[in-house]
């Protein structure tokens, strides 16, 4: 008999880990060796079990999932990365492939596939859900937004008009509705709460 796979969970909802230690407890190739609720548990329990792979949520208080996979694959390069999130956006995606993650799955398909994903990872396969795949697909040939778009992008998503924006930036108001028509050419929005909600949705913003 081979070694069980020694896995690490990592999510701020209890229920959610109780439910992904329900489904690994009745695999004989798989066994939990620990649980976190942030990133930086996450990073301190690799260091102390070495598992082979964490299952990673991005959205977490203090050190989220992102800081927390780059952290973990920098320092230890046979434990790999299974993202286990709600969102499907693809930018968020990408963030989380550059940082070193070997799966993307959504939560709305853990009971389904998860036991399969880890099994794949594990043999050094690289797998994403459907969904993202299309998301990613989807977005594939878009211009991406500049880093002062994006800046101008998340003070649209607060409510901020274009005055207000221009004095968080330091730029002028004709700087910030120049970035605004590119913005809402880039993502194909109607107006500026299309464009928001195209933000959030693609992950390249958060509220």
């Amino acid at each position: 008999m081979s070694e069980p796979i020694r896995i690490l969970t990592v999510d701020d909802h209890p229920l959610f880990l109780e439910g992904i230690a329900a489904l690994i407890s009745g695999q004989p190739d798989m066994e939990l060796v620990a649980e976190a609720s942030n990133g930086r548990e996450a990073v301190a329990l690799t260091r102390e079990y070495r598992p082979d792979i964490v299952l990673m949520d991005l959205q977490m208080s203090g050190m989220n999932g992102l800081d927390a996979t780059m952290s973990i694959c920098a320092e230890f390069r046979d434990t790999k990365i299974i993202v286990l999130t709600t969102y499907s956006g693809d930018v968020q995606v990408l963030r989380a492939l550059k940082a070193g993650a070997r799966a993307y799955l959504l939560k709305n398909l853990v009971a389904k596939e998860l036991l399969d994903t880890i099994r794949a990872v594990h043999a050094g396969k690289r797998t994403l859900s459907p969904e993202v795949s299309y998301q990613l697909a989807e977005h594939a040939t878009d211009d991406a937004l500049t880093p002062g778009e994006i800046a101008v992008l998340r003070g649209i998503a607060a409510g901020n008009a274009n005055k207000a924006i221009a004095a968080d930036l330091s730029i002028s108001e004709e700087s910030v509705k120049g970035r605004v028509r590119s913005i809402l050419s880039k993502l194909g929005a109607k107006d500026r709460t299309d464009a928001a909600i195209i933000g959030i949705r693609r992950g390249i913003i958060e509220l």
